[in-house]
């Protein structure tokens, strides 16, 4: 985009706001494309700003979000004068999906990506029976709850943050083992594990304690076997204003009572 004026493809939720917006955004800078756009602008909320990023996961578009929705976490404030200047001073974060390997009752595998978290739920009125393995090694035998999860510092402030596991710095190199409700052990909180290593979840009588797994949007039913690991090889790229990026506000979090 050196030396000359990025072309902008803005794309919407099903919110008027965001459909307004995007009217107007277009009749100022133009309407690009998205598959042909240097930069695509994301008009909406949290959850749309997810679903744009999934879509984009393999296109390397920089995606430059601005709030048309509720909370917003994932995106900028919503101004619409300056938007290239803007664009030009942001600051690129590069976000490395995890990869969800689900295999279910039948012996169907499910692959899927997360920015935020890999989640194990129970299905059923009975608590979930899981065993936890970190690179080959047992380190919960038998992990009785709610469920589990794996986040990564992008995903920490979201449903992480709910069942109150840590908030993690965008650039740690770190992922948060977090239970829900956790029966036995009863003490146990968690775990911040290297981002480098691959984390197994075994679902223990699982006709008995039906457990789903998640990734971000895709669900996988009755599930016997997640494997959970960062990928290396896959990136997608967001943009955050300097003066309100998203290192900030994850920063910020910490600091909220």
């Amino acid at each position: 985009m050196t030396g000359r004026t990025p072309s902008l493809a803005f794309v919407y939720s099903e919110a008027d706001s965001a459909r307004r917006a995007a009217k107007k955004l277009a009749a100022l800078y133009g309407q690009t494309d998205p598959e042909h756009a240097d930069v695509i602008v994301v008009l909406g909320g949290d959850g749309f700003m997810l679903q744009m990023l999934h879509e984009n996961m393999h296109s390397d578009k920089l995606l430059y979000g601005m709030n048309r929705g509720s909370v917003g976490f994932l995106l900028n404030e919503y101004h619409e004068q300056g938007l290239i200047e803007r664009i030009a001073d942001a600051v690129k974060h590069n976000i490395h999906p995890l990869e969800m390997v689900a295999t279910d009752t039948e012996g169907n595998e499910t692959a899927a990506y997360a920015i935020n978290e890999v989640s194990l739920l129970r299905q059923s009125y009975q608590a979930a029976k899981l065993r936890v393995m970190v690179d080959g090694r047992e380190r919960l035998a038998e992990l009785i709850c709610d469920g589990v999860m794996v986040a990564t510092p992008a995903g920490s402030t979201a449903y992480n943050l709910s069942a109150h596991g840590p908030i993690l710095p965008l650039e740690a190199p770190l992922l948060a083992l977090t239970p829900v409700s956790a029966f036995r052990p009863r003490r146990w909180r968690g775990a911040l594990l290297p981002n480098r290593v691959k984390v197994d979840i075994e679902v223990l009588e699982n006709r008995k304690r039906p457990v789903n797994a998640v990734a971000d949007h895709t669900e996988v039913k009755s599930v016997v076997h997640v494997s959970i690991r960062e990928s290396s090889e896959v990136t997608v790229q967001i943009l955050s204003d300097p003066d309100h990026s998203w290192e900030d506000r994850i920063l910020a979090e910490q600091f909220l009572y």
